[in-house]
């Protein structure tokens, strides 16, 4: 499952229905309620100075700019089972490298679309430097990427293996 173009995420069925699910109640209860919320605040008076009528405009600001991103997020979803253990770097994978071949200096990281962002493991986008870097390359072997001062950094792949929820 790589990439096939900037734009494409990878994402299993089950995290495509998590967030399908996600955008559904964004574009249907939660509109509904925020809507709610800055009516009540319009009927509280003058808007120049009203706190709850700005936080709720606030916050369906934010509401709006998520559905917007799953939306373009699912568009570009490249939706499918989890990548096959053959120690290729692949979206979808939990990756293990070392720094300049030091084995004590270790990073351990999930290679997916920021969606997958939790406080478990680090993740990384396969857009990003690194990740561009370490696509296809195999365990044991050594990958290069450019840091954002413009020189070259080299990692071995200790690991790589298809990520579980």
């Amino acid at each position: 499952m790589t990439q096939t173009s900037e734009n494409v995420t990878w994402l299993t069925q089950e995290a495509y229905n998590k967030l399908k699910d996600e955008l559904a109640y964004l574009t249907g209860p939660a509109r509904t309620e925020i809507a709610a919320k800055i009516a009540a605040a319009r009927e509280e008076g003058d808007l120049r100075e009203n706190g709850g009528y700005h936080a709720a405009k606030e916050e369906q600001g934010k509401q709006e700019l998520r559905v917007r991103q799953l939306t373009q997020l699912l568009e570009n979803a490249k939706v499918g089972e989890a990548p096959a253990a053959d120690g290729a770097v692949a979206p979808g994978m939990v990756v293990t490298i070392a720094f300049d071949g030091d084995e004590d200096d270790t990073l351990t990281f999930l290679l997916a679309s920021r969606e997958y962002a939790s406080s478990d493991i680090e993740t990384y986008s396969p857009q990003s430097p690194l990740g561009s870097g370490v696509i296809g390359h195999k365990v044991g072997e050594d990958a290069e990427y450019e840091l954002p001062n413009g020189k070259k950094a080299s990692v071995r792949i200790l690991k790589a293996e298809p990520y579980r929820d």
